[in-house]
């Protein structure tokens, strides 16, 4: 994998928009924000990373419309530079009874100069008992990845083996003109079916985070 060299978690800190995303089971959910911060008081130690994560999964208008809206908390170790395994940092963790861990790849990025917006270029591998599973996605600054950014990613991507032209745009729109099904206050209750189908259905929230667990990936 052809990952950044002396990547500096520093340039993560803050908040990023996922804008482009390769794999449609686990990357195209709406409305996706990560905001990352030093899991140690201080920036003495950059070892560690909290990554807060927010984003909604849509209803069907069929069903009704609406969305539910999500925020989770994942724990980033930042691999030591030059690590035999080429990763930039990993995660691992558990979710209904599920193990899982996530290697990732930081395989392009700007920091703002030579006019090319903010990026990061997010390749990524991850593995549970059920099998293996990867994907890619963009980080930028902005809810839509600026157009004076796009050929650097391109480029960054195709260094990576990766086409930039098999991503697709997130919809980071976040439109507000009705509340989350979720919301106690929106008036449209959730039953528990619509949450066990939000959980466990295709592509509900187990499928995000612990991407396999069907065994969909499993090594051939």
């Amino acid at each position: 994998t052809n990952t950044v060299k002396k990547f500096d978690p520093s340039s993560l800190i803050g908040t990023w928009y996922k804008t482009d995303g390769l794999n449609p089971n686990y990357d195209l959910f709406d409305c996706q924000s990560n905001k990352f911060s030093f899991s140690s008081p201080g920036e003495s130690d950059k070892s560690e990373l909290d990554m807060n994560i927010f984003f909604r999964i849509a209803q069907p208008a069929a069903a009704g419309g609406g969305y539910w809206e999500n925020s989770l908390t994942e724990h980033m170790v930042v691999d030591a530079a030059g690590a035999d395994n080429d990763r930039t940092m990993h995660t691992e963790g558990k979710m209904y009874g599920l193990t899982f861990d996530e290697n990732w790849y930081i395989v392009g990025e700007s920091d703002g100069g030579k006019g090319i917006p903010q990026f990061k270029l997010v390749a990524y591998k991850g593995h549970t008992l059920q099998g293996n599973y990867e994907g890619a996605f963009v980080y930028s600054k902005e809810p839509v990845l600026p157009a004076a950014a796009i050929p650097a990613v391109q480029e960054a991507a195709l260094k990576a083996g990766l086409d930039f032209k098999k991503f697709t745009r997130i919809d980071n729109t976040c439109p507000t003109d009705r509340a989350p099904l979720n919301d106690v206050g929106a008036g449209t209750g959730t039953s528990t079916t619509d949450w066990v189908d939000l959980i466990v259905g295709e592509g509900g929230v187990i499928d995000w985070v612990v991407p396999g667990w069907r065994g969909e990936y499993k090594s051939k």
